[in-house]
């Protein structure tokens, strides 16, 4: 009896000694998912309400060397960081002896954080095109490599697509002569890079000069984007294109066109002013006077509208979606006035494949005997033979 008696307490002892080593590993094993869902949701809440509060977007490129980088666009108005870091591989936290030599499959980058209300993303995409060679697909300048080639890591569909249209139209601007090689990618993990690379340009200027000078990036910037191409930047973002106050809109514009830009209006096919227009010169905003689109690309769509396979200036050129009529559309609309243009379509010809379907009321025509007097003189090599 007392031996049975002491195998009962035994195995009772046992059993209880089974229970606690499950219900210590039971803790162990749902602590260590509540910590990680509490990390991935605590990660994107913080992003989720830095957005909120302060309106802030993010971006993020690699062009090479992220000095150089991170220096262009903190230069830029709107900016309010940029950082640099490591994107693109597959390891974790990678350090930059492992980037630098190319065994992690990153590629030098920056994060760009931005107040979408004081630069676009399309103002940032082209900072970005006119800091780095775009048709190097070995690295940038003197940094050969994988791990410096050219990317534009995309965080949603909106940038994605305007990231591939910049890029074809580049493509097709006859600005260089090879094809664009840059790379546009969805953005998986963004690594910040040590801190003594963060803000390299104001903590070793004398360094950082030296080496940016040898790297023949600005001798190339120089080359590129010459001083005119500058002349005509500068055009397109003035302040001189402005928007008036709804009763000087009243008294200006006509009724049609005052429906067209104002309340998102659309005139008639065929029996508007320039559906058909045939003669050399630009079409700028009605309101603002903003340069908009060029007759070298109006085409002949059939649609009883004035086409267009490209903006003349893409940054006066703001795309929105519309979800009006039960369908999603992109809309277009002026950068300086807000006038409502039109919309874009991606069954336009060849070699954008896009068709900016315009509202002539929403436009002025000048032809180009009247470019100079006008004060649109800069356009008139868009017309010289």
């Amino acid at each position: 009896m007392c031996i049975i008696h002491m195998n009962d307490h035994f195995l009772e002892r046992m059993n209880i000694m089974k229970l606690n080593i499950y219900i210590i590993i039971t803790v162990i094993i749902v602590g260590w998912v509540l910590m990680s869902g509490w990390e991935t949701i605590n990660e994107d809440t913080k992003d989720k309400i830095m957005s909120k509060d302060k309106s802030y977007l993010k971006a993020t490129f690699a062009g090479g060397c992220f000095w150089c980088s991170e220096a262009d666009f903190e230069k830029a108005e709107g900016v309010i960081d940029a950082i640099s870091g490591y994107t693109g591989g597959k390891s974790d936290n990678p350090s930059y002896r492992e980037v630098a030599a190319g065994k992690t499959r990153h590629v030098e980058a920056v994060q760009v954080i931005y107040d979408p209300e004081k630069i676009s993303y399309e103002d940032l995409l082209d900072v970005f095109w006119r800091h780095i060679d775009p048709t190097d697909d070995g690295g940038q300048f003197v940094d050969r490599g994988a791990q410096y080639r050219s990317v534009i890591f995309y965080h949603d569909d909106e940038q994605k697509q305007l990231a591939e249209e910049t890029k074809q139209l580049l493509d097709v601007s006859g600005k260089f002569s090879e094809p664009i090689a840059t790379e546009i990618r969805k953005l998986e993990r963004f690594y910040p890079a040590e801190d003594y690379h963060q803000d390299y340009y104001k903590k070793n200027p004398l360094r950082y000069k030296s080496y940016r000078y040898g790297s023949g990036r600005d001798s190339f910037i120089k080359k590129v984007w010459k001083e005119k191409d500058n002349k005509r930047k500068k055009v397109s973002i003035d302040s001189k294109y402005t928007k008036p106050d709804d009763k000087v809109l009243k008294e200006r514009l006509n009724a049609l066109q005052y429906y067209v830009t104002q309340e998102e209006g659309t005139e008639r096919p065929f029996d508007n002013e320039y559906w058909d227009n045939k003669k050399e010169g630009i079409y700028v905003d009605i309101v603002s006077g903003e340069p908009l689109f060029s007759s070298q690309d109006k085409f002949e769509s059939g649609t009883g509208w004035p086409s267009f396979t490209k903006p003349l200036e893409p940054d006066n050129i703001v795309k929105k979606t519309d979800k009006s009529l039960f369908m999603t559309r992109t809309e277009i609309r002026s950068r300086h006035a807000d006038s409502h243009l039109g919309h874009v379509f991606d069954d336009g010809p060849r070699p954008t494949g896009l068709r900016y379907c315009m509202n002539s009321a929403a436009m002025r025509f000048i032809t180009k005997e009247n470019l100079e007097k006008e004060g649109y003189g800069d356009y008139l090599e868009l017309f010289e033979e």
